[in-house]
């Protein structure tokens, strides 16, 4: 059971998946704000010119058409709220898989010690230019 949990934790903080899952839910909210925009604006703009009652908000001209606009800005504040959720969100995982990544580059291994082999042929080079500077 571990591993699984483990394979799904990988899975799931893989950055496609967070990109899709971004951009499902985004796609959605930007969904909601053009259907708001055309039922809100193009189609009482397109029933003016045939004359279908559309009941709403603000009144076009002498026509008794109105625009629904508060569905429209009510659609974009979602939009930005749910956007901003997001971005939050991902900053922070963004930042706890960082600090997973800084935790493993911050401790570097240390560089092995020499054999004995390599102390004294340090040993010996070093008394032979001793020698040979005299």
């Amino acid at each position: 059971m571990k591993k699984f949990l483990q394979e799904f934790k990988a899975f799931a903080l893989k950055g496609n998946v967070m990109d899709m899952a971004i951009g499902v839910i985004i796609g959605a909210a930007f969904g909601a704000i053009v259907t708001s925009f055309t039922e809100s604006f193009i189609n009482p703009l397109i029933a003016c010119i045939g004359g279908t009652e559309i009941a709403g908000r603000t009144e076009i001209g002498n026509t008794g058409q109105y625009l629904e606009w508060g569905n429209f800005i009510t659609a974009v504040i979602n939009f930005l709220i749910m956007a901003f959720c997001i971005f939050l969100m991902l900053k922070g995982i963004n930042k706890l898989m960082s600090i997973g990544k800084k935790k493993e580059e911050a401790a570097p291994p240390k560089p092995a010690e020499p054999s004995k082999e390599e102390l004294l042929l340090t040993e010996i080079r070093d008394l032979l230019k001793e020698q040979a500077n005299k």
